[in-house]
């Protein structure tokens, strides 16, 4: 048995979340194949690959935006069918997309209540708990470390980390228990994707169990306890933090064995083509100490001639 094998049997009691076997056809496209992934309460799971690894399917899944041709998908044990992005929320399945579904012209504290608002009085008296919503999301994000100057303002003025960490905050705040964010890092520079790692890893603390998808296996090392690679809707690798190390998982993350036939090929390229070089030089070298061609005595006959017309 491997290590991702025994860890898994060790936590398969405790996982929020489990795929097995998970497949998606779109007509004749195999979207997914034999996919299978696990999360667990106060664990970070990885997934990784390049484009058209299956990722964005993969999330679609467990959103409950698609459902699964094949294969089971249990919750808290359960096996279950999701029908839409509401019963996956039902169920404490949050996700957060790149767009992060934000208006950016309306203020934080509207965006991070935006579909559930709070309201206050009865019949046509009904109206937005505006004080609620304003002082819930100022403690809820200082809860979660981030300190901004005014929850009035537009969080289209926020950077893009901050944004991205409002979005972590909320879905811990409507009570997720699998926060699943799609590339949280994808646009940001080193420093802001600094900061939403430590949020990351601040809702993994709260003993949430987080689905990071990303494509930068540096970025999924620093915070992720377990490791699926992805390539062209089927698993490449599945491991522990604990089995394999960032140059492996970056060597996979690039192609495995395909990076080093190129690496064995691109050798070869150049190889042919420096001894091509030299004998093309070599032929030129001989072709200069030769005899003079037509051309070369034409050239030392109409040489003086120019000369003599220039006079």
């Amino acid at each position: 048995m491997t290590t991702t094998e025994t860890t898994a049997a060790a936590t398969g009691a405790s996982a929020l979340v489990k795929l097995a076997g998970v497949a998606k056809y779109y007509g004749n496209i195999r979207a997914l194949q034999d996919v299978s992934l696990e999360v667990s309460a106060g664990e970070i799971t990885c997934v990784l690959g390049d484009n058209g690894a299956g990722k964005s399917t993969l999330i679609k899944i467990i959103a409950g935006l698609h459902r699964h041709d094949a294969g089971t998908f249990e919750i808290e044990g359960e096996e279950t069918v999701l029908a839409n992005p509401r019963a996956a929320l039902d169920h404490g399945i949050a996700t957060v997309y790149q767009d992060l579904a934000v208006v950016p012209l309306m203020p934080v504290w509207r965006n991070f209540f935006l579909g559930s608002e709070p309201t206050k009085g009865r019949g046509p008296l009904r109206r937005l708990d505006v004080d609620l919503m304003r002082r819930t999301t100022r403690d809820e994000l200082l809860r979660m470390g981030i300190d901004l100057r005014d929850v009035d303002q537009p969080i289209g003025t926020l950077s893009g980390g901050e944004r991205q960490c409002v979005a972590i905050a909320r879905a811990v705040h409507f009570g997720a228990k699998v926060l699943v964010l799609d590339e949280p890092t994808a646009a940001l520079g080193v420093k802001q994707s600094g900061v939403v790692l430590k949020y990351v890893a601040a809702a993994r603390d709260a003993g949430l169990g987080v689905v990071l998808i990303t494509h930068n296996p540096h970025h999924a090392y620093l915070v992720g306890d377990r490791f699926v690679l992805l390539k062209r809707g089927t698993m490449a690798g599945s491991h522990t933090r604990d089995s394999i190390t960032l140059d492996e998982l970056t060597r996979q993350m690039a192609g495995g064995s395909e990076l080093d036939e190129l690496s064995h090929e691109l050798e070869r390229v150049a190889e042919s083509g420096s001894g091509v070089g030299v004998t093309d030089a070599t032929a030129r070298g001989a072709g200069r100490t030769g005899p003079a061609g037509p051309a070369d005595q034409a050239s030392r006959t109409t040489a003086p001639t120019r000369d003599d017309t220039t006079r």
